[in-house]
This record gives C-alpha cells, sequence and structure tokens, in this order.
C-alpha cells in the first residue's frame, strides 16, 4: 500500500462532493473549464478509475517476457550447431538457418528485440504509474488540507440546501483544477511513452532470405 492507497478513502469522499458542486457548473472563465473540455470527466470519477493503475503488474509483465528470451537462445544454439554433410542441399539449408537466426536474435527488428522492447516499454510503464501515483498524491494531501476543502465539505453536509450564491462552488472548481492538472499530466507522459515506443512494439517483419538457385550435379559415380 502506497500513499496514494492510503488516501484513497478521504481523497474520494471529497472528490465526490467536488463532482456533486461541479454538476452546478463551474465559475466562467475559471481554468478548470479547459481541463474538463480535455479530460472529459469529473475529477471523483478520474482519480476512481487512476486508483486501478498500480506499477506492479507492469514489473511483473516485464520480466515475465523477458524470461521468453531463454527459449529463443535455445532454438538459437540448436540452429547454430554445424552439420556434418555437404552439397548443394546443406548450402540451401545453410543460407535459410543464417535467415533465421538473423530474423531470431539479430537487431531490434527480430523477435529477440522486440520482446527485449516490449519488456522495457512494460518497465518504462510501471515507472510512469509510480511517479505518477507519487504526484497525485501529493496534490490530493494538499487539497485535502486546504481551505477549499472545508468550504467543500461544510456546502454538502446532509441537511445543507444549495444557496443562491452557490456555495462552495468556487472552492470545489479549484480543488478539481488542481487534481485534474496533475491527472492531465499523468496521462499525457503515458501518451509520451506509447510515442516513443510504437515503433518498436509491432510484429516482427519477416526479412525473407535471397532466393538462390539451387544447382545439383549429376553424380557420375552411379553412371547417370
Amino acid at each position: 500500500m502506497d500513499a496514494l492507497d492510503r488516501l484513497a478513502e478521504p481523497g474520494l469522499d471529497l472528490l465526490d462532493r467536488v463532482d456533486t458542486l461541479l454538476a452546478r457548473g463551474a465559475p466562467e472563465h475559471h481554468p478548470v473549464w479547459p481541463l474538463l473540455r480535455r479530460l472529459q470527466v469529473l475529477p471523483g470519477a478520474a482519480l476512481h478509475s487512476f486508483l486501478g493503475l498500480h506499477p506492479a503488474p507492469l514489473a511483473t509483465a516485464g520480466h515475465a517476457v523477458r524470461q521468453l528470451v531463454r527459449g529463443y537462445d535455445q532454438v538459437c544454439a540448436t540452429l547454430s550447431d554445424q552439420v556434418a554433410w555437404s552439397g548443394p542441399a546443406a548450402s540451401a539449408y545453410g543460407r535459410s538457418r543464417a535467415a533465421l537466426l538473423h530474423q531470431i536474435d539479430e537487431g531490434p527488428d527480430s523477435l529477440v528485440g522486440r520482446l527485449e522492447s516490449t519488456a522495457g516499454y512494460a518497465d518504462a510503464l510501471a515507472d510512469w504509474v509510480d511517479r505518477s501515483r507519487v504526484a497525485v498524491a501529493r496534490t490530493l494531501a494538499d487539497v485535502l488540507g486546504s481551505a477549499e476543502a472545508v468550504a467543500v465539505v461544510a456546502a454538502t453536509s446532509p441537511g445543507r440546501e444549495p444557496s443562491d450564491g452557490g456555495a462552495g462552488v468556487g472552492e470545489a472548481a479549484e480543488i478539481a483544477r488542481r487534481v485534474l492538472a496533475v491527472l492531465s499530466v499523468a496521462y499525457d507522459g503515458a501518451e509520451t511513452l506509447l510515442r516513443e515506443w510504437s515503433p518498436s512494439l509491432g510484429p516482427a517483419p519477416w526479412r525473407q532470405p535471397p532466393q538462390r538457385p539451387v544447382r545439383f550435379d549429376a553424380p557420375t559415380r552411379l553412371g547417370w
């Protein structure tokens, strides 16, 4: 359990209240509006979704992917064994074997290269989740102890009727701005990672070995 997990219950309670007040609207020209339009979600719902992100499963996935490389290493070792025969068929086999070795474990476009990239992406995502959860926890701790939180709780207490002056709405908008701003930065980081890693995450393209005609000489010892 990290800091964000410990703050989740009071944080969700406060942001649910914020969502309730924002349902009545927010002050005109308040900086929360661009964030609401961009993320298309209220802060309570946004935090609820974000709480489901944890770094451990992603780190475990990266480790599991790296274990698959061992299987390819064994295949490469088998293909690298020299064959004790010669002739045109052996030469054709040698060319195909070299092409397969190249496909499996030579360069970033190989099967092993793609596995390593996938594991690296999982590790990068795990690190992003960890750093983002720390940032969100800090912001949540700040707003929970703020004067705006006191006003929001007072405005949404049981039995409290909405006033004509919109009590607590401005404070709710400010809390929403702060929470949505840090979540927006977090999601920007995820999109950046996807753009950076996408070129190396696709299927490994098959690099067709050069096709050379195989010439079979008639064996004279058989009298052909």
